[in-house]
């Protein structure tokens, strides 16, 4: 399979102005030269270096012209792949794209599996794992801190951080081989150095885990619901930070009577907003259905906003809402204050919610909103930022080996200086173990093959 040479379409279906069909392969660039006509007659696309374009048309085995293309040939090993790549521009269509493609299958070229052009870059040792994961990452980015984080890792982030962690893991074994074979030259292990040393790798790791969480947020986003009681300016809201007319706004309490929601990016972090009903006892059949849907919204959400309205302050309505959120993570938002009359005082914000974000504003008039943006992003965060020494992007699957990786150097910081070198040796191979998961060095077949498998075809 890895010799063969694969054809697929790699751009999305429909119209637009190019389209692409990439070929990689050890004969790809003979195969395709079969059927390509150039411009300028006596010019071999087999003569030409790589990184070079060639104009001309593609035919079929008559030689009847197919499309106007626009070859493009990159040369093994300086290639995506590591093998010769020819990149068919042709007019963008799903009928010209598939004509070249069907064109290039009947020269003996099959079609390409998902994922294979990325699988061949790994095993041709073009990319590592960590780096094949992230061209997945950077297809599927939904802001651009999400892209920007997938770019790091693809730039080969990760594999520097966990390269790191393998030379001070390797550092630690090589003394403990040197005590254990050479006792009258090196002498007996320094307990002290060598737990210092795997105490900055745990340190090092905890900083890894943390900034997967933060990755999760960024890659899959939240869900936030916006909750209060009838005509607290809740659709208003959704409107404001969507900056556009989504949900209907009326003076009349209940007008929302359904689940309204929709995507946006605030600073960076993907985020699904969800306007709920008013939360209130009603009579009203279709509007009692739509607050028991608010109720399961509230409870799926990862975080609520909560809508207080200054000019007819806090009553029992809003204390009972609270009380359906009061366990959930939660900021305040205290409505209308451009009123002049004001019915909420600091001192009873305080004494209601003890602990919890309070932004003050007017979102009709469009104040408090950028401190609401930023309230969001530091509760989402655990008010902790990313710092720029720890920005990457870690998957589940690297989270799952550096958690085995903690283990493993924690069970041998706790039987550091009670156990014998051997059995100590064994705890930091499985952490290097581990820690070769994430790079691909230690990963089995049936693991590379379900990483490639989420990837699309001509990817």
């Amino acid at each position: 399979m890895i010799g063969d040479d694969i054809a697929a379409i790699s751009t999305a279906p429909g119209e637009g102005g190019i389209a692409i069909v990439r070929l990689s392969g050890n004969d790809v660039i003979e195969k395709v030269e079969r059927i390509f006509k150039p411009y300028r007659a006596g010019i071999k696309l087999s003569d030409k270096e790589g990184y070079s374009l060639s104009l001309g048309w593609l035919c079929d085995e008559k030689m009847e012209i197919i499309d106007e293309v626009l070859l493009g040939l990159m040369r093994a090993p300086r290639s995506y792949t590591g093998e010769d790549v020819v990149e068919i521009n042709c007019h963008g269509g799903t009928l010209p794209a598939r004509r070249c493609l069907e064109a290039v299958m009947r020269q003996g070229v099959r079609l390409a599996q998902p994922g294979e052009f990325t699988r061949r870059a790994f095993l041709n040792g073009r990319l590592d794992v960590s780096q094949a994961e992230a061209v997945i990452e950077v297809i599927r980015a939904k802001t651009e801190r999400g892209m920007n984080l997938a770019l790091k890792q693809l730039a080969g982030r990760n594999s520097q951080e966990i390269s790191l962690l393998e030379d001070q893991l390797i550092e630690v074994n090589a003394m403990l081989e040197a005590s254990l074979d050479f006792p009258d030259e090196v002498g007996d292990l320094d307990y002290s150095v060598a737990q210092g040393k795997l105490q900055e790798v745990k340190t090092r790791i905890d900083k890894l885990l943390l900034a997967a969480e933060r990755a999760e947020i960024y890659r899959e986003g939240i869900n936030v619901a916006i909750c209060g009681k009838p005509n607290v300016g809740k659709s208003s809201l959704l409107n404001a930070l969507l900056r556009k007319e989504k949900a209907i706004v009326t003076s009349v309490p209940g007008t929302t009577r359904d689940i309204i929601e929709d995507y946006i990016n605030i600073r960076g972090i993907p985020v699904k907003l969800r306007d709920t009903a008013g939360i209130r006892f009603t009579e009203d059949l279709v509007e009692r259905i739509g607050i028991e849907r608010s109720q399961e919204v509230i409870s799926e959400a990862d975080l609520v906003l909560f809508i207080l309205d200054v000019g007819t302050g806090i009553d029992q309505e809003d204390r009972k809402i609270y009380e359906k959120i009061e366990k959930k993570n939660k900021i305040v938002l205290v409505n209308k204050e451009d009123l002049e009359e004001k019915n909420i005082s600091e001192a009873e914000l305080e004494q209601l919610f003890p602990g919890v974000k309070i932004v003050r504003g007017s979102i009709i008039e469009e104040t408090g909103l950028e401190e609401l943006e930023e309230s969001i992003e530091k509760a989402v965060l655990s008010g902790q930022l990313q710092s720029d020494d720890m920005e990457v992007m870690i998957n589940l699957r690297q989270k799952n080996a550096l958690l085995t990786a903690k283990r493993h150097i924690e069970d041998s910081l706790a039987v550091m200086g009670k156990v014998s070198l051997d059995c100590l040796g064994v705890d930091i191979w499985g952490a290097l173990e581990a820690l070769g998961e994430i790079s691909g060095k230690n990963l089995k077949e049936e693991v590379i093959e379900r990483i490639f498998h989420d990837f699309c075809i001509g990817k």
